[in-house]
């Protein structure tokens, strides 16, 4: 399926094709600081990504083995990559409604802010899976 999607100011936009269907949530610490919540995101093959707006688009190196999308302009949190994978993960808020995903999966739950709750009935783990 073709998702399209943009930054809250339009200066990166991009079409992807997916090959799942789930969203994963994600409670780690640094998906807290980056995105000010947790980290809603589908994996679509990095390949598969076609930038049609980039000026604002600038990556963050967040540790030595993963890199973060974002946009220079209005901030918004476009992507996640893991270096060596041929997988992005694309910031579900940010892809044009209707979407058609769900949540799949709620992963590294034992770090997850301690002013919420996860109430749907996906699968939690405590740490990656």
């Amino acid at each position: 399926m073709l998702y399209q999607g943009a930054c809250e100011c339009g200066a990166v936009a991009y079409e992807a094709e997916a090959d799942q269907r789930d969203v994963t949530v994600c409670h780690c610490g640094q998906c807290l600081r980056t995105s000010g919540h947790a980290w809603a995101s589908v994996s679509v093959p990095a390949d598969s990504i076609r930038l049609t707006h980039e000026a604002g688009l600038k990556w963050f190196a967040s540790s030595d083995t993963a890199r973060r999308g974002f946009c220079t302009g209005c901030g918004s949190s476009l992507f996640f990559d893991v270096l060596g994978q041929n997988r992005t993960a694309i910031g579900a808020g940010t892809l044009t409604q209707p979407t058609g995903l769900k949540t799949g999966k709620h992963v590294f739950t034992a770090q997850r802010g301690d002013y919420y709750e996860i109430t749907c009935d996906a699968p939690q783990f405590a740490h990656y899976q």
